[in-house]
């Protein structure tokens, strides 16, 4: 162990690992009080790509512009974390998928029904949602 410590603080400072771990606990924290109440949040036929979505449709057109651009940057900040928790503690794939249903691209619905099918997502999000008495999600 002590030979893998000496070849990582060959090529990373040691003070940048013990920010990188600070940060590390810190996301973890916070992904454990914010994806869950997220989660909890949405609706149960978020996912079902039946369903039409209109995001601040009867808001003004600037309004609904600079709401699309914070809500990207929003969403692209979720996924660069949620990617970086798949190396570091914390909810990776969930974040990722909150960090995807943020962003706008082509087919993201269709991407974001594959993610939440798999029988382990949908199962630990449904489990969180009973827990405080919300409908299970829909696909």
């Amino acid at each position: 162990m002590d030979g893998l410590l000496a070849a990582i603080e060959q090529w990373i400072p040691v003070e940048v690992l013990i920010h990188l771990t600070i940060i590390s606990l810190i996301s973890f924290i916070a992904s454990l009080a914010i994806i869950p109440v997220i989660l909890i949040r949405l609706p149960h036929d978020y996912f079902d790509i039946s369903v039409p979505r209109h995001w601040m449709k009867n808001h003004h057109p600037i309004l609904r512009i600079f709401g699309l651009i914070a809500k990207n940057i929003l969403g692209g900040i979720f996924l660069l974390a949620g990617f970086i928790m798949l190396f570091l503690p914390g909810q990776g794939i969930l974040t990722m998928l909150i960090g995807l249903s943020f962003i706008d691209f082509p087919r993201k619905r269709l991407l974001e029904a594959r993610i939440i099918e798999q029988p382990m997502i949908l199962r630990t999000i449904n489990t969180m949602r009973q827990r405080y008495k919300k409908p299970p999600l829909t696909l």
